[in-house]
């Protein structure tokens, strides 16, 4: 299975030379990375470019002109990768997501469409470094989604994910518009209403080993109302699943 793998960077110049070493030393012979780097001030397009010279081929990198978000960075990434890749793969560079279970969501794409590393699938865990206060909106966030979209996840705001070609092609990319980490739900939520199978695999979610988080108050703001944003976004698509499952079987 030749899979690429999408990480979008924003000064990650550190985190980056060894989470390539790590990916490469597992037994994906196909394994490729596609950086999106939006024009980070410590390099980290540089040093990505640099990865070429070990790893003849197996790295290419996007450079956009700034900081123009998560969301574009994901779907520019995926329209570059579903030309060349079976399975197109998202994943941060921090060493939150780890890379030793690429294998294992590589192995589940033999049976759904969508692989998604969980915290919160038995078996699945947070640092246990992170505060309460961090707990607490990682999981009031995943409920928050969960109840409104009516999702069947555990994990839905997660974004170590594994796609088949396929079934990402199935989906409407240009109308996705969220670009925070709010990205992920709408993601998700269109694998739900087109009925992509997903199944969710156990990770543990560790702090990020160098560097500072993304995460901050605008963000969460973003996330929360555009939650709600996305039922009327996506009412049309709604209603023809509805109408779909609501038609009497002809067998």
């Amino acid at each position: 299975m030749r899979i690429t793998l999408v990480i979008p960077t924003y000064n990650e110049a550190e985190n980056l030379p060894h989470l390539a070493e790590a990916l490469f030393d597992l037994p994906l012979p196909e394994l490729r990375l596609l950086v999106v780097d939006d024009a980070s001030p410590d390099g980290t397009g540089q040093v990505a470019e640099g990865l070429n010279a070990r790893w003849p081929g197996r790295v290419r990198v996007l450079h956009r002109a700034g900081k123009l978000g998560l969301g574009t960075a994901y779907i520019q990434g995926f329209r570059l990768a579903m030309e060349e890749a079976d399975a197109i793969g998202q994943m941060d560079a921090d060493f939150s997501h780890p890379p030793a279970k690429v294998v294992e969501l590589a192995a589940a794409l033999e049976t759904c469409d969508l692989a998604i590393g969980s915290r919160y699938v038995p078996g699945g865990s947070l640092d246990e470094r992170w505060p309460f206060w961090r707990r607490w909106l990682s999981g009031f966030g995943n409920a928050y989604a969960r109840t409104i979209l009516g999702l069947p996840l555990r994990d839905a705001t997660g974004g170590f994910r594994l796609w088949r070609r396929e079934a990402l092609q199935r989906l409407p990319l240009e109308r996705v518009r969220s670009n925070g980490y709010v990205f992920q739900v709408e993601m998700a939520y269109l694998a739900h209403l087109y009925g992509l199978r997903i199944r969710e695999i156990p990770i543990h979610f560790a702090d990020r080993r160098w560097g500072q988080s993304k995460m901050n108050l605008r963000i969460q703001v973003e996330a929360a109302y555009r939650v709600w944003l996305l039922l009327s976004q996506y009412a049309d698509i709604r209603q023809q699943r509805k109408s779909v499952q609501s038609k009497p079987s002809t067998r």
